[in-house]
């Protein structure tokens, strides 16, 4: 990565990253040694920052229904359990848009390059957020946010599949530090 030019593997990037896609995946969701396992069906629009998403349990039992864009986030449904912890679907949604929205920093993010890595960093609303980008295609491997010099949440991307000519990455794997849960996702199936 040492000889790539940043902006280039940016624009690459973007050129091979789906514009609106449906895919369906296996969830783990892991807090205060609690875990619970999903079935979820997720369409994403990157243009209009709009999601669907319904997720059931191996049974079959509808867990949650929520849709969202840029204005806000709407739950359709949310099984009991999960409303009686807070703000549920805020929080699954603002998730969402961490995984699948702003994957690319801007033209003026900082810049360091390694041997086998590109960072981009660059100021997100009251901390910092980076952008690594690694591995034989150059695509985004890590994003990371920090406040106050503390990590608050990370999200990793690996084992990228390529589908008609756009990328999609097969694992996900969400920590939110600040809040000591974690979201692992795999990939099953694309529609595009």
């Amino acid at each position: 990565m040492d000889s790539a030019d940043p902006q280039a593997l940016l624009e690459a990037f973007r050129h091979k990253s789906p514009e609106s896609f449906q895919v369906m995946n296996t969830i783990v969701f892991e807090y205060n040694w609690n875990k619970f396992s999903g079935i979820g069906y997720i369409y994403v629009d990157t243009a209009e920052k709009a999601f669907k998403v319904v997720c059931m349990n191996p049974m079959g039992v509808k867990l949650f229904e929520l849709s969202g864009d840029k204005d806000g986030i709407v739950p359709h449904f949310v099984l009991e359990q999960f409303s009686m912890q807070g703000n549920f679907a805020a929080t699954v949604g603002e998730d969402i848009r961490r995984i699948y929205f702003e994957l690319l920093p801007s033209p003026s993010a900082r810049i360091k390059k390694k041997k086998y890595e590109i960072k981009f960093t660059e100021p997100a609303g009251a901390g910092t957020m980076e952008y690594i980008f690694a591995g034989a295609g150059g695509y985004l491997v890590e994003k990371k946010y920090y406040e106050e010099n503390s990590l608050n949440w990370g999200i990793s991307y690996y084992e990228y599949q390529e589908r008609d000519g756009r990328i999609y990455p097969r694992g996900i794997i969400l920590n939110n530090y600040k809040y000591g849960y974690s979201l692992t996702v795999k990939l099953k199936d694309v529609r595009t």
